[in-house]
Order: C-alpha cells, then sequence, then structure tokens
C-alpha cells in the first residue's frame, strides 16, 4: 500500500509541479490520502512574497482543469491548495537542505538507533543524508528512511 500511495503521489506531483510552476508559484509538495468515501488531494504552494487565499483559489482553479481532463484519480476526491506554512512538511533532500539550522520532527520507516520519532536541528545534508542534532548526539538519516518530516518552528526558545 506505501508503495502504490508513493507512485500515486509521485504521478500526481509529474503532472501538477509544472502546473504550479507556470503559474510563477514553487511546488511544495502533496499529500494523497485515499480515505473510506473518497480521496484527499492537498497541494502545497509557496512564493517569495507569500500565499494568499487568492493565490490557493488561482492554483486550484487551474490544478482542477487539468485533473479533469487527465484523470489521474478515478475515486470521488477533495482538492485543497494550500501554503505549508511555518511547521511545513518537508517532501524533500533538497528542502531539508533548505532549512538547515532549523528545528525538525522526523517520523521513520524504520528503527533508526533505537527510535522511530527523532526530533532537533537540521545540521547538514550531503548526498540524501540527512544529520540532525538530537540531544546530544548527532543522527545521521537517510532521506528514504523518512516517513514524514515537519518543521518545528522555535517560537520560544523551547527546543533549545
Amino acid at each position: 500500500m506505501v508503495k502504490f500511495k508513493q507512485m500515486k503521489q509521485d504521478k500526481l506531483t509529474e503532472l501538477l509541479a509544472p502546473v504550479v510552476e507556470d503559474l510563477g508559484y514553487i511546488f511544495w509538495g502533496i499529500e494523497y490520502q485515499v480515505r473510506k468515501a473518497d480521496a484527499l488531494l492537498r497541494v502545497y504552494i509557496d512564493h517569495e512574497n507569500g500565499i494568499s487565499v487568492d493565490d490557493c483559489a488561482t492554483v486550484s482553479h487551474e490544478i482542477s482543469g487539468i485533473l479533469d481532463v487527465e484523470e489521474p484519480i478515478t475515486m470521488a476526491y477533495i482538492l485543497e491548495v494550500s501554503s505549508p506554512g511555518m511547521d511545513r512538511i518537508l517532501f524533500t533532500a533538497p528542502q531539508f537542505e533548505e532549512f538547515i539550522g532549523n528545528y525538525v520532527k522526523i517520523k521513520l520507516n524504520h528503527m533508526v538507533d533505537g527510535r522511530r520519532k527523532i526530533k532537533g536541528l537540521i545540521t547538514s545534508v550531503e548526498n540524501q543524508v540527512i544529520t540532525i542534532k538530537a540531544e546530544d548526539e548527532e543522527v545521521t538519516i537517510e532521506f528514504d528512511k523518512i516517513m514524514r518530516a515537519r518543521i518545528n518552528p522555535d517560537l520560544n526558545g523551547v527546543n533549545k
């Protein structure tokens, strides 16, 4: 099931990323979830000037047209277009690189150093290997072992 979900996300990314980028936005990533009665497709977009509700509506309209023509989702679905926000999900190793020096929460596919969850500071990214300073130790994680990663904004200095 995980492999199928990843294949579907990859196909949707390949289809939708050029549309988003042609509109002048950064395609940040997607989440695709099959639910009981339908599916949820959440597309994250970004822009150097931020994202407004109008930006989301513009992208949603264009994406809807592509999805109607190409029909990559055969069941009923809900489309959401959103800004990634401050606590954004990291979908790619280059995104980790962009956020070196920030705190992150990571959920892993498999145990790494006896853990499936890691919280810490992103210290480096090299050849798809992410290094996190978690507590008093450095943990290295291969990108493909990451199930989900999200920036953990340090708004009150509590991550230190």
